[in-house]
């Protein structure tokens, strides 16, 4: 058999994806200076035409996507940057050239940037320069087919979210970033995508392969073998089996297998008859501002929606996780308050949290897991304010209860010592922040996939600890480990018997856990 030429690149989003290939094109060059129509008018409709296009697109997404295209929209309204492409008009400039020339200074001057973040949001400013460049032209910038692997230089964030990705599909990069935006959305969306892989040429109608995580792209795959493909990148919605999570492995030992959701729309597409339930709600993506975080009713709404999505299922919902590198619009603190730090410094905000979710219990299986725990006496004081916040509730007559309350094992000093948490009802592992505490590195740091990779041992060594030092109590992982079938056997081993894993990834899970014994080994004919 010959072997199939490969590429390295750099992971950027796990999974695994085949498919056809769409080589990106460039925009065309714009008119030449003589064909100059209009000036600020015709501009300013192009520019409120992509603010329009920009809204319509936002009100399909979920609040992260969502800041995204806000930052877009916050771009085209700078009063800076009209008067800056205004006066290029009033000089004489053709008001194409004048749009592209202003927009390109703009895109160099982040792209010189010293921080890699500033780098990545480079091409969040080539996505509005297109757009209205698209407007002006009358050639609005088409979608790819879906299932494709997309290839170009970069990604549009905009042009991500306007795809449909439940057929499958990945990106391929020739450069772009771990750290931008597409990347961010990529991962949510469990999208396989490689960065940095160079520019290589590719053919019409050519199949490819990438593999998010270890960064490979194998060209040159046939059709047959597509077909073959690992379908971990798939909808959870072409998932039927109808199991309601609870797995058996090879030598029956029972397994759980919930869900991670960011945002209540979320579970739409997912049946909740394939699941355990929810193993991770992390609430902070569902509130955009502070204004959200002080309103009750609203939180108490999304809370329910997701309890009667579950239908007696377990709903474990995570307190706020803001702060630090996780701002809310409108709260300024202090870097160093995040989490738990963050929720009794401002106890109003975990107040009207509590309140909500006290108020949302009645309805279902609800359990509430406390976010970035270091100490006991973090449980104990934010347990004083449910019993508060109960106290009140019951003074009024409001129906409520007081549900399992656990915690986010993401710290690496609490992993050490579980055994002092008495009052916590069960313990979460959050593998990415461990990660990251472990290796001593931001997530936003370009190296960090590569240095997460590498602690890879030290994360499973510390997670066999801390299931010990857990004792009888309930435990689980809901980090980006506990997606990674290539880690199931190696989790099994450690003593993890309940997965949360994004909605896309339940088919490659459920695959793993059955075709593995309770120790992790193979089972027979494996």
């Amino acid at each position: 058999m010959v072997a199939q030429p490969k590429l390295k690149a750099t992971s950027a989003s796990p999974g695994i994806a085949t498919g056809p290939v769409y080589v990106a094109q460039p925009m065309p060059a714009v008119a030449s200076p003589a064909s100059s129509l209009s000036g600020h008018a015709a501009l300013g409709d192009a520019i409120d035409k992509a603010i329009r296009e920009l809204r319509d697109l936002a009100g399909g997404t979920d609040p992260e996507s969502r800041e995204i295209i806000e930052f877009q929209i916050e771009v085209l309204q700078d009063p800076t940057l009209i008067e800056m492409v205004g006066a290029l008009i009033d000089a004489g400039e053709n008001m194409e050239f004048a749009w592209v020339g202003t927009l390109d200074d703009y895109i160099r001057e982040l792209e010189c940037a010293e921080e890699e973040r500033l780098q990545a949001r480079a091409v969040d400013i080539l996505d509005v320069k297109n757009r209205v460049l698209s407007i002006l032209a009358g050639a609005p910038i088409d979608d790819f087919p879906a299932g494709s692997i997309y290839v170009g230089k970069d990604m549009e964030p905009s042009r991500f979210l306007a795809h449909d990705w439940s057929a499958g599909g990945g990106i391929a990069l020739y450069a772009g970033s771990a750290v931008g935006h597409v990347a961010l959305l990529a991962r949510s969306r469990s999208v396989p995508m490689v960065i940095g892989a160079g520019q290589f040429a590719t053919e019409k109608g050519q199949h490819i392969g990438i593999d998010g995580e270890s960064g490979i792209i194998t060209l040159q795959i046939t059709e047959r073998r597509e077909q073959l493909a690992p379908p971990d990148h798939r909808s959870v919605g072409m998932v039927s089996i109808a199991d309601n999570g609870t797995l058996c492995t090879a030598d029956g030992s029972p397994v759980l297998l919930a869900i991670n959701v960011n945002a209540p729309n979320e579970v739409d597409a997912v049946d909740a008859a394939t699941t355990a339930g929810i193993g991770l709600m992390r609430s902070e993506f569902a509130l955009t501002s502070l204004g959200d975080a002080a309103n009750e009713e609203k939180q108490f709404e999304i809370y329910r929606r997701l309890l009667d999505w579950a239908d007696g299922r377990s709903t474990t919902i995570r307190m706020l996780d803001i702060g630090g590198d996780k701002p809310l619009a409108g709260l300024a603190e202090a870097p160093s308050l995040r989490g738990i730090r963050l929720l009794l410094a401002r106890p109003e905000i975990a107040r009207v949290q509590a309140r909500a979710l006290l108020r949302a219990a009645v309805f279902g299986n609800l359990h509430i897991m406390l976010p970035m725990v270091m100490f006991p006496s973090d449980v104990d004081d934010i347990r004083q304010i449910y019993r508060e916040e109960s106290g009140e509730l019951a003074r009024r007559a409001v129906p409520h209860r007081i549900p399992p309350i656990g915690m986010m094992v993401e710290v690496p000093a609490a992993a050490l010592m579980l055994d002092e948490f008495e009052s916590a009802d069960f313990f979460s592992f959050g593998t990415n922040d461990l990660a990251q505490y472990l290796v001593a590195s931001p997530r936003e740091d370009a190296d960090f996939a590569r240095y997460q990779v590498k602690a890879v041992p030290a994360v499973l060594r510390l997670l066999t600890q801390a299931i010990k030092l857990a004792g009888s109590k309930p435990v689980s992982i809901c980090g980006d480990m506990a997606g990674d079938p290539s880690l199931t056997a190696n989790l099994l081993a450690a003593g993890i018997r309940h997965f949360s894993v994004a909605p896309a990834q339940l088919p490659a899970i459920r695959s793993a856990i059955v075709g593995l014994r309770a120790d992790g080994t193979k089972a027979a004919g494996e």
